[in-house]
């Protein structure tokens, strides 16, 4: 037990870090590559990143900056998340260089309604009619919600309640509501497969608290019921990947991994370390909103 909670205390280290600065051959310091995705987000030629496969039945079709993720089944395509902006049409175009055809695209989960994850949508509605899925109280907020860039926005579909299942083929994902970041933030939880061996994956659909007290109230209990199932938990798939400041040299290993060794993303004491970060940065955040309650009474 000493040994495990030692190796957890190390990889929380490493993820509070956010990445290690290098240096390279002249001896000039090099900015770690997830805070450049992170910082850069119109740099359009930086994120525009070449779509790859991670498991047997799960690639990355997103940006450097937020995700975008396809799961493939025997029945057709699960598309999670639509990017934004100039980038709408990234998924899309990823999907057609992996070799599938977007037209097989059956459902959509959108992982929370803010337009960094939903902006594609409504276009990806129109052209190939899947069925889209989001949190009950997410669909109501996405119409209120400030739209600054106008962006379309898709029509209302699948209302996801706690615990509900979409299942295309032999392929059965579970939805989790987990709100703090959103009313009703998704956690998606599915098999992914390496070489047909199966894992369980989780993506926490928004893994920050939102503002104020009530909001990071929401966020620790939902930390608090990933807690309960994390130990079973083995690939953490992240919505932006620099919250993974690891994602991009864990992709680098996959490339050149050889028959034999570990897959990079199996991971499971970073899925918990990074749980136990979330909480502790939940309960930093509800310790403040509550010290500027008390503060600032209403009159």
């Amino acid at each position: 037990m000493f040994a495990k909670r030692c190796t957890l205390a190390v990889v929380v280290a490493g993820l509070l870090g956010m990445g290690f600065w290098r240096t390279d051959a002249a001896g000039q310091t090099l900015e770690p590559r997830a805070e450049r995705l992170r910082r850069e987000t119109n740099n359009v030629a930086l994120q525009n990143v070449a779509p790859f496969k991670v498991f047997d039945n799960l690639y990355y079709v997103g940006l450097g900056y937020v995700g975008s993720w396809l799961i493939t089944t025997n029945q057709g395509l699960i598309l999670i998340d639509t990017l934004e902006g100039a980038y709408k049409e990234h998924s899309i175009e990823s999907i057609r260089k992996l070799g599938f055809d977007p037209q097989n695209i059956k459902y959509v989960i959108l992982t929370h309604y803010h337009f960094d994850h939903t902006a594609g949508a409504a276009r990806i509605q129109e052209m190939y009619g899947p069925r889209l899925a989001m949190g009950d109280a997410d669909w109501d907020t996405l119409t209120s919600a400030p739209n600054p860039n106008n962006e379309r926005l898709p029509r209302r579909d699948i209302a996801v309640k706690d615990g509900d299942k979409i299942t295309l083929g032999s392929t059965t994902i579970t939805l989790h509501v987990l709100g703090g970041h959103t009313p009703a933030t998704l956690g998606v939880d599915f098999t992914v497969y390496d070489n047909g061996r199966p894992y369980r994956a989780f993506m926490f659909g928004g893994a920050a608290p939102g503002p104020g007290r009530q909001a990071a109230e929401q966020f620790l209990a939902s930390v608090k019921r990933i807690e309960q199932m994390q130990d079973s938990v083995q690939v953490r798939v992240v919505t932006h990947a620099w919250m993974d400041p690891d994602f991009w040299d864990r992709v680098d290993r996959l490339a050149g991994r050889k028959p034999g060794d570990p897959h990079p993303f199996v991971a499971p004491d970073v899925f918990r370390a990074w749980i136990a970060e979330l909480g502790a940065t939940a309960a930093a955040r509800l310790t403040e909103a509550t010290a500027k309650e008390t503060a600032s009474p209403s009159r």
